[in-house]
């Protein structure tokens, strides 16, 4: 086109990814449990010592990074008689027991006897998620290089230089999930009888997309 503007030649478009899959190593437990009485202050009385001797108890065994123990949500509310009269109050508390020592955590569960467990869950610690992020994206650009030079040459190229390229990536990703959730939360735990729980596996996946020159 004289005078006007040519589309690039021989401009190829291509992706690649990288995917690296470990087990989970972080445990994150929630317990929790309900009161029913007359008065807000009852059912708030009650909460606070069912809670207060959990934490007691799950403190004593609270390690940084193997098990970290905080508190959760709460809440109050009216319970209403047909007539639209409140006729009570109930309500919930939860504490949370997080970190990457599960024998730990499943034993302090197990010893709580004032709460149940609500919910049961994994993921993969910053760390370690830093760690296979570096891992797939070397994996996925070696793929895509790999994969440009293949082309180049089907294409009866000798070979390439990079246009563009844009890097994404999806962290930690469940590939086969193990909660057992189910079975934790029907679990009523014996004196120090550990909570069951098998953690799955995670994957992180680093995506490579661009152009490249054909030579």
């Amino acid at each position: 086109m004289p005078g006007g503007w040519a589309p690039p030649q021989n401009v190829l478009q291509l992706s690649a990814s990288g995917t690296v899959e470990v087990q989970q190593d972080t445990l994150t437990m929630t317990l929790g449990t309900t009161r029913d009485g007359t008065t807000a202050a009852a059912v708030q009385t009650q909460l606070k010592a069912a809670i207060d001797g959990a934490l007691a108890e799950a403190k004593r065994q609270a390690q940084p990074g193997d098990m970290e123990v905080r508190t959760g949500d709460f809440s109050l509310s009216p319970r209403y008689d047909r007539n639209g009269k409140i006729n009570g109050w109930q309500g919930s508390a939860h504490i949370v027991l997080e970190g990457r020592d599960f024998a730990r955590i499943a034993q302090v569960a197990g010893r709580i006897d004032s709460l149940s467990v609500m919910n049961v869950g994994f993921s993969l610690s910053r760390e370690q998620t830093r760690k296979l992020e570096a891992e797939a994206q070397a994996q996925a650009i070696d793929n895509f290089r790999r994969k440009a030079d293949e082309l180049a040459r089907g294409f009866g190229f000798s070979g390439y230089t990079l246009r563009q390229v844009s890097v994404s990536g999806n962290q930690g990703m469940p590939v086969r999930p193990r909660m057992m959730a189910a079975e934790a939360m029907a679990f009523k735990a014996d004196a120090a009888a550990p909570v069951p729980v098998e953690a799955g596996k995670a994957a992180v996946t680093v995506n490579v997309s661009g152009s490249v020159q054909l030579k």
